[in-house]
C-alpha cells in the first residue's frame, strides 16, 4: 500500500510538471518563470497588448500618471493587477500596465485628452476611475486605490463597517481575535469562548453545536499533542499569538474526511515586519501567570522566528458523589466527598525558517516543541451503604501526574505559476510521548493511619509520518479546479501495568489486574477532486468528493491479534451560495464525514483513580458516518450585520460513552461505574444559531449570539436481567453569549464578555448548564508598542457550579462539580526592536490532518475528582 501511494505521488507530481510546460501562452500569458503572468520586462509591447488590447502604437506625448492599488479590505498590495488607459468618448483601451510586486504603476507618454482607469485583476471587483483630463506636462499621481474583492469569485461577504471582527466565506466563519482584551494573558480556549457556535466546558473541552466530534488544527496543521487531548493542547498555545480562528462547518472534499461536526482552525499571528524584533507577552494572576518571548529576524528572501511560552495554572476544585447500581438483585448506593488542587504547568517553544528559493517558489519549515505537566492532589472521602445500612468507608488521598512532550516537524514547498495556480508538496513527523500515572494512599477513616497502597503506570507513544501533494487552477476566470493525494502513517504503542502494598508501603505487581500492552497501527491513502463554479448570477457552486483507504493492524498483549478489517469510504461535499440584493449571502451544504476512533476511546488500560468512577477504552472500536445538512443566511442592515443558521446531522453507528455497574467478579469496588466506549446506533441533532454584530457607535460595537439544538440518541445497554437493553434519550440545549468593545480616549479600551450553556442531553443522562463571565480595560503604551492591561473573570460569587445526572436500568448517578475559578489578572506586552513593513510574502502551504474523534470531554461533565484516560489518540 505505501509503495503504491508513494508511486501515485510521485506520477502525481510528474504529471503536474509537464502539464505546465505544455500550458498554452494564450491561456496563461506566456512560460512561467518571467514576471506577471509569465511575462519578462523585455515583452512590455507584447504585455499590453495580451493584458489590455492595446500596442505600443498608442498617441504618445509626454503626459504622466501613476498610483498603487491596495486590497480593500487588508490594505496589502494587489501585485500584477491589469491597469487600462481608456478613452473617455470612445470607451476604448488606448494603454496600459500591470502593477509590480508592491502594488505600484504607471503611463508615462501620454497625449493630451480625456481618459479614465480601468482596474481589474482575478478575485476582485473591476473598477473604473473618475474621468481626468491630460493636457501637456501633466504628471498625476492618484496615491493609493482601494480594490474591493469580487464576491462572485471569492464566495465571501466581510463584515461591514467591522472587517476585523467577522469574515463569512462559502464554506466557514471567521473569528479575527486580535481586539480581545479580557483573553490577553491567557490561552487558545479563553479564545475559542467568545467564537461563534462553539461552547468550551470548565475543562476547556471544546464542542461545536453540540458536538465534541470536531477536528482542531493549527495553523492548517495537526499536531499528536492534540491528538492526545484536545483540552490540554489549547492551554500550551497563548491567547496573544492567535490572529484568527476559523470554524469550518462544512469542509469541502479537499480537507480529510474527519470530524463529523466540522473543523476549527487556529490561525497564530505571522511576523511580516522587516528587520530584527523582540515581543514580551507576561501576566500574572489569582489562578494563573504566563510569560512569552517571541523574536523574529527578516531580511531578503529569509525569514526566521523563535518563539516560547509558559504558562502556570493553579486552582482547586470540589465536588459531591451520589449514585446507585444494582447487582445481584442488590441495592447498592455509595457517596462521596472530593477535593482537588491542580497544578499544571504549559510550555511551548517554536523555531522557523521561510525561504523565497525564487520570485514564485517558496520553502518553509517548523519546528514545534510542546510540554505538559499536570500534576493534581485529590482527597475522597467514601461511604458505602447496602440497601441503605452502612458497610464500608474509605479515605485515599491521590496524587495524579499526566505528563507528556511533543515534537512537530514540517517541511513545506510550494510553487506559484500564476494568480490561483500552485502546486505544493507537504511533509510532517510528529511524535508524542505521554505519561498518565495516578499514585493512591489507602487510609484508615478514623485514624488516618496508611493501610495500602495503589498504583497505575500507563506510557504511551504517538506517531505520525504525512505526505501530501495538492495542485489548483483556475479553469477560465470563474472556474477553480483542486485535486490532491496524501498518505498517513501512524504508530500507537500504549502499556501499563498495576502495583499494590501494604501498610509497609512496599509496591508490587497487582495479581488481581495483570499488566497489559495495546500496539496500533494506522495507514490512510486518501485522494480528492473539488471545483468551483460561479456563474454570472452570483451563484457559487463547490462540489467534491473524497476516497479514503484505512488499514489497521492492532494487536493487545504483545502477541494478541485484534480483527479490526479495513474500510474504504467516499466522501461527497456540496457547498452553495448565492449573492442577493443588498449585500446579503444564502448558503446551503451538504457533506458526509467519518469519525475514527482515538486512543482515548480505544485504550484498555483500566483507570482506577476513583474507584467509584472507573475509565477504560474498547479496542475494537469502528468508525461512525454523519451526514450534515446546513442552510444560512447573512445580511447586513445598516450597521449590523446579521448571521442565522439551521443545520441538521444524522450519524451512524456512533461511538459514544457508555456506563454499566462495576462487576466485582473483575476486583471493582461495590458500587462503582465503568465508563467505556461503544458503537452505538443512531444519534439525530437538529439545531440553529443567530449571531449579530453592530457598531453602536464609531468607538462601541456589540456583537452575540444564541444557538440552540435538539438532540435524539438511542443505544444499548445491560438490563437487570443481564440481557441487552435498547434505551433511548431526547432533549433540547439552549446558550448564547454576549460581547461588547469600547474604544476611549488616549489609547485606553474596555471589554465585557459572557457566555452560558444550558444543560446538555446524553445518552444516558444530562450535563449541567454552566456559565462564565469576564471584563477587562487595556491601556496602549506610547507609540503603541506595548500595553498594560487588567481583567477580572466570574468575579461575583464563589467560582462556578454544574450537576450532571446519570440514568440506565441498572445505575443512577448525580454529580455535582464546583470550580473556584474566580480569577484577576494583570497583563503586559512590549514590543522592542526596528520594525518596517515588507511586501506580502507568498504564503506556504502545509499540511493538514483532521481525521480522529477526539475524546467526548462535552460528557465527563469536568469532574475533579475523577482520573482522565490516559493515552493519546491514534490519528
Amino acid at each position: 500500500m505505501r509503495k503504491q501511494l508513494l508511486l501515485v505521488l510521485l506520477t502525481l507530481g510528474l504529471w503536474i510538471g509537464l502539464t505546465e510546460t505544455q500550458t498554452t501562452y494564450a491561456q496563461f500569458g506566456g512560460p512561467p518563470g518571467g514576471g506577471p503572468g509569465g511575462f519578462n520586462n523585455q515583452d512590455n509591447g507584447r504585455k499590453k497588448a495580451e493584458f489590455t488590447g492595446v500596442t505600443d502604437d498608442a498617441p504618445k506625448g509626454n503626459g504622466k500618471i501613476a498610483g498603487i492599488l491596495v486590497d480593500s479590505t487588508s490594505g496589502k498590495p494587489v501585485e500584477f493587477a491589469t491597469i487600462a488607459l481608456m478613452n473617455v468618448k470612445t470607451n476604448k483601451p488606448i494603454d496600459g500596465t500591470t502593477s509590480d510586486a508592491k502594488g505600484s504603476f504607471s503611463l508615462s507618454k501620454l497625449a493630451p485628452g480625456e481618459y479614465r482607469l480601468q482596474y481589474s485583476f482575478i478575485g476582485y471587483k473591476t473598477r473604473d476611475s473618475k474621468p481626468f483630463t491630460v493636457v501637456k506636462g501633466t504628471d498625476l499621481n492618484l496615491g493609493s486605490i482601494k480594490l474591493p474583492a469580487d464576491i462572485r469569485m471569492l464566495g465571501e461577504v466581510v463584515v461591514t463597517g467591522n472587517a476585523a471582527l467577522i469574515e463569512e466565506k462559502v464554506d466557514r466563519l471567521v473569528f479575527n481575535a486580535d481586539k480581545d482584551i479580557t483573553a490577553k494573558g491567557g490561552d487558545a480556549s479563553d479564545v475559542l469562548k467568545r467564537v461563534p457556535m462553539l461552547s468550551v466546558d470548565l475543562d476547556g473541552n471544546v464542542s461545536l453545536r453540540g458536538s465534541s466530534n470536531i477536528r482542531v488544527l493549527i495553523n492548517n496543521k495537526p499536531s499528536t499533542i492534540v491528538a492526545a487531548n484536545v483540552a490540554d493542547a489549547l492551554k500550551q498555545l497563548p491567547a496573544d499569538m492567535i490572529k484568527s480562528v476559523e470554524v469550518i462547518t462544512s469542509p469541502s472534499a479537499k480537507y480529510d474526511a474527519e470530524g463529523a461536526a466540522g473543523i476549527i482552525n487556529i490561525i497564530t499571528k505571522k511576523n511580516t515586519l522587516h528587520g530584527l524584533t523582540l515581543n514580551v507577552d507576561a501576566g500574572a494572576g489569582l489562578r494563573a501567570s504566563n510569560l512569552g518571548l517571541n523574536g523574529s529576524y527578516r531580511q531578503g528572501k529569509l525569514g526566521i522566528t523563535l518563539g516560547g511560552f509558559g504558562r502556570a495554572m493553579y486552582n482547586r476544585a470540589s465536588s459531591t458523589l451520589d449514585q446507585t447500581t444494582l447487582s445481584g438483585g442488590q441495592s447498592i448506593r455509595t457517596s462521596q466527598a472530593g477535593t482537588a488542587f491542580d497544578k499544571p504547568i504549559f510550555g511551548q517553544y517554536t523555531l522557523g525558517f521561510d525561504y523565497d528559493l525564487a520570485k514564485n517558489q517558496s520553502l518553509s519549515a517548523n519546528v514545534r516543541y510542546g510540554t505538559r505537566n499536570f500534576i493534581q492532589q485529590q482527597q475522597q472521602l467514601t461511604s458505602t451503604f447496602a440497601n441503605e445500612a452502612l458497610v464500608n468507608m474509605t479515605n485515599r488521598d491521590v496524587n495524579r501526574k499526566d505528563l507528556s512532550n511533543s515534537v512537530d516537524m514540517n517541511l513545506d514547498y510550494v510553487r506559484t505559476f500564476k494568480p490561483q495556480q500552485e502546486w505544493s508538496i507537504s511533509t510532517q513527523y510528529s511524535r508524542t510521548g505521554l505519561t498518565n500515572n495516578y499514585f493512591a494512599d489507602l487510609l484508615n477513616n478514623s485514624t488516618g493511619i496508611l493501610t495500602g497502597r495503589q498504583q497505575n503506570l500507563n506510557n504511551n507513544t504517538n506517531q505520525e509520518v504525512t505526505f501530501q501533494s495538492d495542485y489548483q487552477t483556475p479553469v477560465r476566470k470563474n472556474q477553480l479546479l483542486e485535486f490532491g493525494g496524501k498518505a498517513i502513517m501512524r504508530q500507537v504503542d500504549s502499556r501499563y501495568q498495576y502495583l499494590v502494598g501494604g501498610s509497609s508501603g512496599e509496591l508490587s505487581l497487582d495479581p488481581t489486574n495483570p499488566a497489559g500492552s495495546l500496539k496500533y497501527s494506522q495507514n490512510i491513502a486518501a485522494g480528492y477532486i473539488s471545483y468551483t463554479y460561479v456563474t454570472p448570477s452570483k451563484y457559487t457552486f463547490k462540489v467534491g468528493t473524497r476516497y479514503e483507504h484505512t488499514g489497521i493492524t492492532a494487536t493487545a498483549n504483545e502477541n494478541t491479534p485484534l480483527n479490526i478489517p479495513a474500510y474504504s469510504n467516499l466522501v461527497p461535499s456540496i457547498n452553495v451560495s448565492k449573492g442577493l440584493k443588498g449585500g446579503s449571502t444564502l448558503k446551503a451544504a451538504y457533506n458526509r464525514r467519518i469519525q475514527r476512533p482515538g486512543l482515548q476511546q480505544l485504550n484498555p488500560n483500566v483507570n482506577t483513580a476513583n474507584p467509584l468512577m472507573i475509565m477504560t477504552g474498547n479496542p475494537n472500536l469502528s468508525p461512525e458516518l454523519t451526514d450534515n445538512v446546513e442552510l444560512s443566511l447573512s445580511s447586513t442592515i445598516k450597521k449590523t450585520y446579521l448571521n442565522a443558521a439551521v443545520f441538521g446531522r444524522l450519524t451512524n453507528n456512533a461511538i459514544s460513552q457508555v456506563r454499566i455497574p462495576g462487576d466485582t467478579l473483575l476486583g471493582f469496588a461495590k458500587g462503582s461505574i465503568i465508563t467505556t466506549f461503544q458503537n452505538l446506533g443512531v444519534q439525530r441533532t437538529f439545531g440553529a444559531n443567530v449571531f449579530f454584530n453592530t457598531n453602536l457607535t464609531s468607538k462601541w460595537s456589540l456583537n452575540g449570539g444564541v444557538d440552540g439544538y435538539y438532540m435524539y440518541m438511542q443505544g444499548t445497554t445491560a438490563g437487570v436481567d443481564g440481557k441487552s437493553v435498547t434505551i433511548s434519550n431526547s432533549g433540547i440545549s439552549i446558550g448564547g453569549r454576549l460581547m461588547s468593545q469600547l474604544q476611549l480616549n488616549k489609547g485606553w479600551s474596555a471589554q465585557v464578555f459572557s457566555f452560558f450553556r444550558g444543560p446538555n442531553p446524553q445518552l444516558q443522562g444530562t450535563m449541567g448548564s454552566f456559565y462564565m463571565y469576564s471584563l477587562g480595560v487595556r491601556k496602549d503604551l506610547a507609540s503603541k508598542r506595548g500595553s498594560i492591561g487588567l481583567a477580572a473573570e466570574n468575579f461575583v460569587g464563589n467560582g462556578v457550579t454544574m450537576r450532571t445526572t446519570l440514568n440506565s436500568p441498572l445505575l443512577s448517578q448525580v454529580n455535582v462539580n464546583h470550580l473556584y475559578n474566580s480569577n484577576l489578572k494583570v497583563t503586559f506586552t512590549y514590543r522592542i526592536g526596528k520594525m518596517t513593513f515588507e511586501e506580502n510574502r507568498r504564503k506556504s502551504r502545509s499540511v493538514s490532518n483532521d481525521d480522529v474523534k477526539g475524546g467526548e470531554g462535552g460528557e465527563g461533565g469536568g469532574q475533579p475528582q475523577q482520573a482522565a484516560p490516559a493515552g493519546g489518540r491514534p490519528r
